[in-house]
């Protein structure tokens, strides 16, 4: 206690000296205070070498991590070069060429292979009938050859002049004559106005274009809106199908047209999956079809009930009520509220001239029919014009067929899993 209170007297004298330095001469002061308290100043004195020494240890341990960091870099360095060194041997080997030429020729490869299943697939969706399908299938033919010589440069060539020559024929085709004969494009009468019953080819304008509509009406007070599939399950591969006539035969139905998409057998794309649909639907015998996987479904869908057409923008906004007569999904939702809601996107198949099925309904009336010659954008401006109230696009290209007044109007196209009738009640 007695070193403490000395100790603290001296600080209160450093204090007092620093607060007013002339009061004392400061070599007076500190021997005086060192002859009272040596202690004090001893401690303070060791305290500053130990301080002293202990920085010093830190800065050359600092040092001696730099350098050993350094000569990690170093040694770092050295063994990116052998790398890089042996990397670029590596390259010039041959077995490293000829791999990258082997991976180069697979790619190419493959987009010849998806070029020429897609330029097939649409050679299937050329009625049979046509002129030039024989032309078609000789190119098709010569292109097969050069790929069994890989000759891949002729082969895409022909590619090239094959879908270039297919895409404008399938633009050529601004309708499709009815099976029995029929009034041409030219002939059919011009009106916007939808027919109150029955069928009705008729040309529709359009701002100046006129598009060629067969169309089918179904007043909702008589008639039912059905859909009948081939079978009352999932299908994922090998699924029945049956061509619309057969529908609406075994429905005594009076207007049938084919539904929702499907995978084609004649597609080389859908091995594994022939004939199948994804799509929601609900068939005749009250069976939903495909439910699970259309739970968070954004595909829109056609409900048909007693007396009534509802459509929505999203499978996933319908429940699984069995109290309705039908329902079906596909896309796009064409028209709503009487207003074109589709003006395109990146699908190449809503796109060009083309045949497009629909189901569509105007106040207490429903149709189904086909636009021909048109895109799907356009399709929905059609049905516009001719003041639906709401439209559904359906499949079309090969597998669109049309049957109405005993006989197919358009078609009979390919089997399909599914299809949209009109049936008295």
């Amino acid at each position: 206690m007695q070193e403490l209170s000395k100790m603290e007297e001296s600080l209160n004298q450093l204090k007092d000296l620093a607060s007013n330095p002339t009061k004392v001469h400061p070599v007076k002061y500190a021997l005086k205070t060192f002859h009272k308290n040596p202690k004090f100043y001893i401690t303070s004195f060791v305290w500053s070498v130990v301080s002293t020494v202990i920085g010093i240890g830190l800065f050359l341990n600092q040092q001696q991590v730099l350098q050993e960091r350094q000569a990690q870099n170093l040694a770092l360095q050295e063994n990116n070069k052998k790398v890089e060194k042996s990397l670029k041997e590596f390259q010039e080997r041959d077995e490293y060429k000829i791999n990258e030429e082997l991976k180069k020729n697979l790619a190419t490869n493959k987009e010849i292979y998806t070029s020429t299943m897609q330029a097939y697939e649409s050679l299937t969706d050329i009625p049979d009938t046509n002129k030039k399908l024989p032309e078609f299938k000789k190119q098709f033919a010569l292109i097969l050859s050069y790929l069994s010589e890989t000759n891949n440069s002729s082969a895409t060539a022909e590619l090239k002049k094959l879908t270039t020559s297919v895409d404008a024929e399938k633009k050529a085709l601004v309708a499709v004559p009815a099976a029995g004969g029929g009034p041409s494009v030219a002939s059919a009468p011009v009106s916007n106005t939808p027919p109150g019953s029955g069928f009705s080819r008729q040309s529709v304008d359009v701002n100046g274009s006129k598009y060629v509509v067969d169309i089918v009406a179904g007043n909702l007070g008589s008639t039912r809106v059905i859909v009948d599939t081939a079978t009352d399950g999932d299908c994922r591969d090998n699924c029945p199908v049956l061509s619309v006539g057969e529908y609406v035969a075994r429905n005594g139905a009076y207007a049938g047209i084919n539904g929702s998409y499907f995978c084609p057998a004649d597609y080389p794309s859908c091995a594994g999956k022939t004939n199948s649909f994804d799509t929601l639907a609900m068939n005749k015998n009250k069976k939903y079809i495909n439910s699970d996987n259309n739970v968070y479904s954004t595909v829109p869908a056609v409900i048909s009930g007693n007396g009534f057409l509802r459509f929505i923008g999203a499978s996933q906004d319908w429940g699984r009520d069995t109290g309705v007569d039908g329902v079906l999904a596909n896309q796009p939702l064409m028209v709503s509220g009487g207003k074109s809601v589709f003006g395109g996107d990146a699908d190449p198949k809503k796109s060009g001239g083309g045949s497009r099925g629909f189901i569509a309904n105007k106040g207490g009336t429903a149709y189904m029919g086909i636009v021909y010659g048109a895109s799907v954008a356009q399709a929905a401006l059609v049905l516009q014009n001719m003041g639906m109230d709401n439209a559904l696009n359906l499949d079309s290209g090969g597998s669109l067929a049309l049957f109405a007044n005993g006989r197919y109007q358009a078609g009979p196209g390919r089997a399909v899993p599914n299809a949209i009738l009109f049936v008295n009640k």
